[in-house]
């Protein structure tokens, strides 16, 4: 189980970025972790959940690029917001944790606090992402993208000078006992989770009449669950189960995705966009079932009738109501 403060008991199961900085004098290592393959002379950890962070680093850009393409859907700047960062998570993560950035390099504390940091930023979005809906600040508006864009930028910099100031023994701080770290990682962002949870089903409940996004949602938040279960209780078991080709890291970047993958899925069924005014990449197609003119109508004018036109005493009415 995990422990209160305590960064032992999880870096004994799972290899994550903040594991070699914390809890001893080098860092501590993992019971079993995935093996290493060798490229060109590097050798490279975590191959398979490196796929996983290429693959999240696609879908991503598609999921951002379908955002962009609703022009009035309501929340649009603010949402791929939360999308753009974590995007930077993942391409930070997948340098930490193959080894491109070596845990023995002098860097690797800076970019592991700015990994913390965003990781943070990015809950913080998300949950005031989960405001948005209410209209306390028109969306799309300078109030409301740049109160959320200032705040996230705060909260990387605060978390990232703890990270660091912790990872350096510096302003009181020790790796050996990272108590304010631990709480930043694990209350702070799961509160965050869970209000923007809770909010998204008042909105739903009180605004909405269509019920199928609390499916979206209870999907996310259960692939999300899954995936913290298998990385923090079953990452050693399934890891000597496969023979070191994998370990809960892997399963949990998946669900990770996923999770993110139905925030998309909700933003989506939750807002509508207004057709008059949108430009999307496919057009629309557009079936007349009725002619405007009667067939009678048709063949007569096409004769020469009515000059072209249509007789004014017999059609105004259909003018003015036209």
């Amino acid at each position: 189980m995990v422990k209160f403060g305590d960064f032992n008991s999880i870096c004994e199961k799972v290899a994550l970025t903040v594991c070699p900085l914390v809890g001893a004098e080098e860092g501590i290592e993992p019971t079993c972790y995935s093996r290493n393959v060798e490229i060109a002379g590097t050798l490279i950890f975590q191959p398979a959940t490196i796929i996983i962070h290429i693959i999240a680093l696609i879908m991503t850009s598609i999921m951002i690029y379908h955002i962009k393409s609703k022009y009035t859907a309501v929340g649009r700047k603010e949402i791929v917001m939360f999308f753009y960062l974590y995007m930077m998570v993942t391409f930070l993560e997948l340098l930490l944790v193959s080894g491109i950035i070596p845990t023995a390099s002098k860097i690797y504390p800076y970019f592991t606090a700015a990994h913390i940091g965003l990781i943070t930023a990015t809950f913080w979005c998300l949950l005031l992402n989960g405001f948005v809906g209410f209209q306390f600040a028109e969306d799309g508006t300078p109030l409301s993208l740049w109160s959320i864009r200032i705040s996230s930028l705060v909260i990387f910099a605060a978390v990232f000078a703890l990270s660091l100031a912790t990872f350096l023994n510096k302003a009181g701080f020790n790796a050996l006992n990272p108590v304010a770290l631990w709480i930043v990682l694990y209350i702070f962002n799961g509160a965050a989770l869970v209000i923007y949870v809770v909010l998204q089903i008042v909105l739903v409940l009180n605004t909405l009449d269509d019920r199928w996004p609390l499916g979206d949602i209870l999907f996310g938040i259960s692939f999300y669950v899954i995936g913290q279960v298998i990385l923090y209780e079953f990452s050693v078991r399934i890891c000597d189960t496969v023979k070191h080709y994998i370990d809960g890291l892997f399963f949990g970047t998946i669900c990770t995705l996923l999770a993110v993958m139905m925030v998309y899925k909700y933003w989506d069924s939750i807002t509508k966009e207004d057709l008059e005014f949108s430009v999307g990449s496919k057009q629309n197609v557009w079936e007349v079932k009725e002619p405007l003119l009667g067939e009678d109508e048709v063949s007569y004018s096409n004769q020469g009738g009515y000059g072209g036109g249509y007789p004014p005493q017999q059609y105004s009415g259909y003018t003015e109501a036209y």
